[in-house]
């Protein structure tokens, strides 16, 4: 493949996506209250400021503070095997391009928290009635569309290639 043809520029997605998850948790912490619920839609959502120092549904957060480093240079690694992938991959192979860029541009949206803060600021609170998902953030959903992406995407080449092949 052409050096020029890869798929490095959809790293430009990852940078939105650093963009608008810094600029959203920016609007959250000049705005909010921490704990104190914003109601947007009555009953299934709502702004609430929180910190997460561990990972996903604040797995670790009770540790001592290692586990800042230690997700640090987990995002750290896995952007950086993502990104070696984007460059192996076609420019207009989007199906595995655009999950790769949200992936990288959640892991280190939440990375800059993490160096600057020691934790993750949340402020996406999802319920319904009392029940309520962990709170998240533009990062987290742009990693968790890109896994779903992923997943989708390999799950229908692989059902492509059963029939055709």
């Amino acid at each position: 493949m052409n050096r020029n043809g890869n798929a490095l520029p959809w790293l430009l997605l990852s940078a939105v996506v650093i963009a608008l998850d810094q600029w959203t948790k920016h609007l959250a912490l000049a705005n909010l209250q921490p704990f104190e619920p914003h109601v947007v839609i009555a009953g299934l959502l709502d702004w609430t400021l929180a910190f997460n120092s561990g990972a996903a549904f604040s797995f670790l957060a009770g540790g001592d503070g290692w586990q800042r480093w230690l997700f640090a240079a987990l995002a750290i690694g896995v952007s950086t095997v993502l990104a070696v992938w984007l460059a192996r991959l076609a420019r207009g192979d989007w199906r595995n391009a655009a999950p790769l860029a949200l992936i990288i541009g959640g892991a280190l949206g939440n990375l800059v928290d993490r160096l600057r803060l020691g934790h993750v600021v949340d402020f996406i609170d999802v319920h319904l009635g009392s029940a309520h998902w962990p709170a998240f953030n533009i990062a987290d959903s742009a990693i968790s569309v890109g896994a779903v992406m992923l997943i989708a995407f390999g799950l229908g080449s692989g059902q492509r290639r059963g029939k055709h092949g």
